[in-house]
């Protein structure tokens, strides 16, 4: 921002309050002349409100000094107005820039919204660079996509000509994914399936199809499956699903509900579905 503006910044230095005095005296100004003064008025719109504070700033940049000859308005026009450079033609644009790996489906995660780049690229990282409006990717300082920036989490943005020409170009293809899944049980690969039928393309899918059979790795075949069939009977193939029946050993209870281990109460204040007619 300082390199768009053609200024620079320089802080105040630590443990030293007298830097700081200028800036603090001159909200304690404004506090005083402006908020104060406003404290027994009332507005019904935030224009009318902007309106009365340009009044009151106006009013407070013309009052003459006691230490410095003239106004504030006065010395403005005198020393820093003929100094001050025009400003750009364009607007600064705050870019949040960050480094990502791509991944076996060739799209870059950023906000939770995926972005395609070539497939040539996965596994390489690229540079993300976002704007409000807009998503750049660098490979080695060259553009190698760009996307309007949506704001849809779990979406994906996805470019024709990113995509490869045939599944056996990438890593992982939906076959292999299907066989590694049925390795696994019956379960386990109609979750998969689930999973590549709810993209648009299965590529998109290869990323949270991976996540879900590598839980395997720790949880085992066996409960990752009874996990699987569970989730298909809740109606809930996903991935979280998943991994929560996984952590609280929900697994093997196929019931589709929760099993209470504690026998109900009896209690005078319980009354019962008899009580109601």
């Amino acid at each position: 921002m300082a390199r768009h503006y053609g200024t620079a910044i320089i802080p105040a230095r630590p443990y030293k309050p007298k830097d700081k005095s200028k800036a603090e005296n001159a909200v304690l100004i404004v506090e005083r002349w402006i908020l104060m003064r406003l404290r027994y008025e009332h507005f019904y719109t935030l224009s009318s409100l902007n309106q009365r504070i340009r009044e009151l700033l106006m009013e407070l940049n013309q009052r003459q000094q006691r230490v410095h000859p003239g106004s504030r308005y006065e010395l403005y026009m005198r020393l820093d107005k003929p100094a001050l450079m025009p400003l750009p033609a364009y607007a600064y644009t705050y870019i949040d820039s960050k480094q990502a790996r791509v991944g076996p489906d060739y799209h870059v995660l950023y906000a939770k919204h995926a972005y395609s780049v070539p497939h040539n690229l996965v596994g390489q990282t690229v540079t993300l660079e976002a704007t409000a409006q807009i998503i750049c990717l660098y490979y080695h300082g060259n553009v190698v996509a760009q996307h309007p920036r949506k704001h849809q989490p779990g979406g994906f943005s996805t470019m024709k000509e990113h995509m490869p020409d045939a599944h056996v170009k990438q890593r992982w293809s939906a076959e292999r994914l299907l066989g590694w899944a049925e390795s696994i049980g019956s379960g386990c690969r109609a979750i998969i399936a689930s999973q590549l039928e709810r993209r648009q393309h299965p590529e998109q899918a290869i990323k949270s199809c991976l996540a879900i059979l590598n839980l395997a790795t720790k949880y085992g075949q066996d409960r990752l499956e009874a996990a699987c069939l569970k989730a298909l009977l809740l109606e809930q193939p996903h991935r979280k699903v998943i991994l929560n029946l996984l952590l609280n050993n929900k697994e093997q209870d196929l019931s589709g509900t929760d099993i209470d281990e504690h026998p109900m109460m009896n209690h005078h204040n319980i009354r019962g579905q008899h009580y109601y007619q």
